[in-house]
């Protein structure tokens, strides 16, 4: 089972990425840890099945939910899934299956049960306590970057935040890629002070306005961000955030983020 939830594509990437394990001691070394991989199956579990951390079956992972809990957050703050899923992007642009030329941009919100960081009441669910996932994606639906903050913040606060999210791509010669050309959203980002910041960083801004009728055809480009985020909500822990430290949502969205690219590098994800 652990060898389906972290095949060999995904392993040998992290491997490189995962902090040192502190030396044991000689005397009364007490018992061994856990293997990373058998931690990373957890936590791909968790991901997938949206079950409690207590929930998790050790005889078919082959480590016990607080492990991996423990692990995720060791992993979170050593900043290991932002470099996982650079390198995944430099591969996809290395292989020509990265458009960095158009991106679209959107919000999606998801139910905060436990409250906690980066949550508030959600104009879109009468008031209850809720988180937003904000994605921007390449032409072709690769997630670049994703952030999260409460339900009740406006999709447009985040629109520079996510740009600046974006890591540096790799992949090709030259400078790394930092930024698309044009970027697509929705009537929920037209704001002209906007537009403005955006032709200042040499992007093109592809609105929807506001008050006219539909018809305009960036639906035909911006599409595939709904699509993404409609991939990203397969993993059932990301439908709802149960987490109470926004860290670990962002450190669960992010593997989630990683796993799509290995999909679009054709692996055996």
């Amino acid at each position: 089972m652990s060898s389906d939830l972290v095949p060999d594509d995904l392993w040998d990437r992290i491997v490189p990425l995962l902090p040192a394990r502190p030396a044991r001691r000689h005397h009364h070394p007490g018992r061994l840890p856990v293997s990373d991989r058998a931690v990373l199956a957890g936590i791909v579990y968790v991901l997938r099945k949206g079950v409690a951390w207590r929930d998790v079956p050790i005889q078919v992972v082959g480590c016990s939910g607080v492990t991996a809990w423990r692990r995720l957050r060791d992993w979170t703050e050593a900043g290991v899934w932002p470099r996982l899923h650079e390198v995944l992007l430099a591969e996809l642009r290395e292989a020509d299956l990265l458009d960095m030329d158009e991106a679209a941009i959107d919000g999606s919100h998801v139910r905060a049960l436990k409250r906690g960081a980066h949550s508030g009441p959600s104009p879109v669910d009468r008031g209850r306590s809720g988180s937003k996932h904000h994605l921007i994606v390449d032409r072709q639906g690769t997630p670049l970057a994703v952030t999260l903050t409460g339900g009740n913040r406006h999709h447009v606060t985040q629109l520079l935040p996510l740009l600046d999210a974006n890591p540096p791509i790799r992949g090709l010669r030259g400078r790394p890629r930092t930024r698309p050309r044009r970027l697509f959203t929705d009537r929920g980002y037209d704001f002209d002070k906007y537009r403005r910041l955006l032709w200042k960083r040499g992007i093109k801004p592809l609105i929807a306005r506001r008050g006219v009728a539909h018809g305009s055809g960036l639906g035909k480009t911006r599409w595939v961000v709904e699509r993404t985020f409609a991939w990203l909500h397969q993993f059932k822990r990301l439908r709802i955030s149960y987490e109470v430290r926004a860290d670990l949502h962002q450190g669960l969205l992010q593997p989630a983020c990683s796993i799509n690219c290995l999909r679009r590098l054709g692996t055996s994800f």
